[in-house]
């Protein structure tokens, strides 16, 4: 969740690039920097840490530029450090790059064995040494722009200058946001509305895949095939974009949009993306550890279940999961070899802060796993994890929820490197594959029109299964919780092996069952559940990938097909069709997406 800015102007854009700079500190950054066209040639500025550095480098070495970008850096390749912040530069190009490019070191590479050299460590660089790479071709800037990008793999946003181009500007996005804005003969490029708040309300909102061109008065954009595209123009109140729905109808919406991004920003904070190893803050001895227990309520418990099985399953390590409110009522036996871990978006849940404590009392070491880190959770707790997924408006937690997962996910890794359970390759495995899950959400969530088209039938349902083994099992319970919150159809999810136990009863031709089943170890299984499912008339929805979908059984009512993933990761892939079913079946019924009724967005009351 860096911050960029972008300006084709009539004036000096140095104050402005500082001031838009500014309002895009809440996103949390460790280094900031500005370029511009100077007299015909690209300079840049940048400073480590806080944007009064950057302003102090400026005052000695003031960039005089009418047209210039600006970014504040949340490291992810490379360490904070004035090299590694961006703007980067390479020949005639220089960008800011919001994202993680997952194939950047086969491109780097392979540009080392044509000769080019690097001087960063980020894989923002790779970027810029492509696109120059392939001006070099005689390409024209925008022709050489989209040559890049097909060859990118990952998530971004970017803004980027060319020299000899003095009045163009070039931006895209893929799994990160960014935005156009329509000044009086100037042009802007920001992450966001709040970006280019201080120079126009006048946005229009990039689709996933748009590149853009701007000028001084317009700009072209198109769409992920270069096809010309219109994107519409809206009025944003620019002083409200930090709770701006944009392009959105809910906040729900762009917050399931928003997941890409969010769980990007969550897993950088956790590995070293150059290493490919965990870098989980604080102290933890996971090898001294006989036990964790995690306590939260509602979608945090669901979360935390997530993170029963993959600690237990990579790292050997039992863990045990309750309900907060339930937790010291029942006076559990706690040891002070475990570590207690509550999760809370809030980190002012009050039964979860009760558990804590309760567990404080016992003498055991705690943990937090918070998106708030001055709440009274965070300061309560030995080691603080953030989930680091920015605000979230809607009362049905959605991008909270994959990044508590995305954390969980990274600490589980990291406890079976250092008990000696995996072996360094297999971190290194491990953590390539969790920086795939932003690029594979995004894609993910490309699914929403086929889950809009079956809403409407799921809307007149009076119940609803959801169905999961293994960690789908989680899932199909936060698949039901959604739909309960938001549509208030009646809803539960089970473990599909639990079916014929009881819930197989309420089956019949007017139940839409919702069964989760990645092409995984579990499969099998999930595939007999389906066909006992629809023997007895049920509606299956089918949610799978493509090895799934080519072995699944034939009969279900609808088949929705998530992208290919590794099964450490098919919980944050699922997730958004699932997210996206409650919420379409919500505005089916015309519900109040937002502010469901009688529910609040943290509950600081038992």
């Amino acid at each position: 969740m860096c911050g960029i800015i972008g300006i084709v102007g009539t004036q000096s854009v140095q104050e402005r690039l500082i001031d838009s700079l500014k309002r895009l500190e809440y996103r949390g950054y460790d280094s900031a920097g500005i370029a511009g066209v100077v007299g015909g040639q690209l300079e840049r500025r940048r400073a480590q840490g806080k944007i009064r550095n950057l302003e102090e480098v400026l005052s000695e070495h003031p960039l005089q530029a009418t047209v210039g970008i600006g970014h504040t850096r949340w490291a992810t390749h490379g360490a904070p450090s004035e090299r590694n912040a961006h703007p980067h530069k390479a020949g005639r190009v220089t960008l800011v790059h919001n994202g993680i490019i997952e194939n950047y070191a086969e491109l780097r590479e392979a540009l080392r064995a044509h000769g080019r050299s690097f001087e960063s460590d980020t894989d923002t660089e790779v970027i810029a040494q492509l696109l120059d790479s392939e001006l070099d071709t005689g390409k024209a800037p925008l022709e050489a722009f989209k040559a890049t990008l097909d060859k990118l793999t990952g998530a971004y946003a970017l803004a980027v200058l060319v020299q000899g181009e003095d009045e163009l500007m070039m931006g895209a996005r893929r799994g990160s946001p960014l935005v156009v804005g329509y000044g009086q003969g100037e042009m802007f490029i920001g992450s966001d509305a709040l970006a280019v708040g201080p120079f126009t309300n006048r946005i229009s909102y990039l689709d996933e895949g748009d590149y853009v061109a701007i000028n001084h008065g317009s700009a072209r954009i198109f769409d992920e095939a270069g096809q010309p595209v219109e994107r519409k123009i809206q009025t944003v109140a620019a002083s409200a974009a930090l709770v701006e729905k944009g392009n959105y109808r809910h906040f729900m919406e762009k917050e399931i949009h928003d997941q890409p991004e969010g769980c990007q920003r969550t897993i950088a904070a956790y590995v070293d993306t150059l290493t490919a190893h965990t870098a989980i803050p604080g102290e933890v001895d996971w090898a001294r550890l006989e036990r964790v227990q995690i306590v939260a309520c509602g979608t945090s418990y669901i979360a935390g279940l997530m993170g029963k099985y993959l600690i237990e399953q990579l790292a050997d390590l039992p863990v045990d999961v309750e309900i907060a409110s339930e937790f010291r009522y029942r006076q559990p036996a706690l040891r002070k070899d475990a570590l207690a871990i509550a999760m809370s978006q809030s980190g002012e849940t009050a039964d979860t802060l009760a558990a804590l404590r309760f567990c404080q009392a016992k003498g055991m070491m705690t943990a937090a796993v918070v998106n708030a880190v001055e709440s009274t959770m965070a300061r309560e707790v030995d080691v603080v994890w953030p989930i680091h997924c920015g605000p979230e408006i809607g009362v049905a937690s959605t991008k909270a929820f994959t990044a508590q997962v995305s954390v969980l996910t990274a600490v589980a890794v990291a406890a079976a490197r250092a008990r000696g359970r995996i072996d360094e390759a297999e971190e290194q495995r491990l953590v390539r594959v969790l920086l795939e899950a932003p690029r594979l959400i995004a894609e993910s969530i490309k699914l929403e029109e086929a889950v809009r088209s079956i809403a409407l039938d799921v809307s007149r349902a009076r119940d609803v299964l959801y169905l999961g083994r293994g960690p789908m099992y989680p899932l199909a319970l936060e698949g039901a919780l959604k739909l309960k919150e938001i549509s208030y159809i009646h809803a539960e999810g089970y473990a599909a092996g639990e079916l014929k136990h009881g819930p197989i009863a309420l089956v019949d031709e007017q139940t839409p069952i919702v069964i989760l089943a990645p092409f995984d170890s579990y499969f099998e299984k999930s595939a007999s559940n389906m066909q006992e499912v629809m023997a007895r008339g049920g509606q299956v929805i089918f949610i799978t990938d493509p090895e799934g979908e080519r072995h699944a059984p034939a009969g279900a009512r609808v088949v929705v097909t998530a992208p290919k993933c590794d099964p450490l990761i098919a919980p944050l892939v699922l997730s958004a069709p699932v997210q996206l079913l409650a919420y379409h079946v919500a505005v089916c019924k015309g519900a109040d997406v937002d502010q469901p009724r009688n529910l609040a967005k943290s509950v600081t009351v038992e």
